[in-house]
C-alpha cells in the first residue's frame, strides 16, 4: 500500500511529466507554424544545432549534422508553394532519463496544390542543460 509520501512524489512526477510534454509539443507546435509561414529557417529552430543531429529520410539516406539537414530542406522545398501546410499528428510521446529524453511517434501531412504526401515520424528529443528540448534524431518516411 502506498504512503502518503509516495502518493504526493506519485502527483508531482505526473505534473512534471504534464509538463515536459506540453513543453515536447511546443516544440512541434513552433516547427508547423514555422513550416506554414515558409520559415524553413525558424522551422529548423526546433532541432539540435549541432553535427551530431540524425536525420533519416525514406529511402533510408542518413543526413548528419544541423547545417546538412537545413540545406536538405531548402534544396526538397525551394518555395512556400513547394513546402505546402503541414500538419502534424503526435501518436505517443514517452519521456526516459529523468525528463531530458524523449521519443515521439507521430504522423505528417503536406497539403498542397498539386499532391497530399503523408507519412510517419519517429523523433528523439533530448533536453540539455538549457532546458530546451530539441529534436536530435528524426526518422521520417511518407507513404
Amino acid at each position: 500500500m502506498n504512503s502518503c509520501g509516495e502518493k504526493k512524489q506519485q502527483k508531482e512526477n505526473v505534473s512534471q511529466n504534464l509538463t515536459e510534454i506540453i513543453a515536447i509539443k511546443k516544440v512541434l507546435e513552433t516547427q508547423q507554424e514555422c513550416w506554414n509561414n515558409g520559415d524553413i529557417n525558424g522551422f529548423m529552430q526546433g532541432y539540435w544545432n549541432s553535427p551530431k543531429l540524425q536525420f533519416r529520410s525514406n529511402k533510408n539516406e542518413l543526413t548528419s549534422g544541423w547545417k546538412a539537414t537545413l540545406e536538405r530542406y531548402k534544396k526538397n522545398y525551394p518555395t512556400k508553394e513547394s513546402m505546402g501546410e503541414l500538419k502534424f499528428e503526435t501518436l505517443n510521446i514517452k519521456l526516459f532519463a529523468n525528463n531530458t529524453l524523449s521519443k515521439i511517434e507521430g504522423k505528417w501531412e503536406l497539403i498542397r496544390k498539386t499532391d497530399n504526401p503523408k507519412g510517419k515520424f519517429w523523433l528523439e528529443l533530448h533536453r540539455f542543460n538549457e532546458n530546451k528540448w530539441v529534436i536530435v534524431k528524426d526518422s521520417t518516411i511518407s507513404f
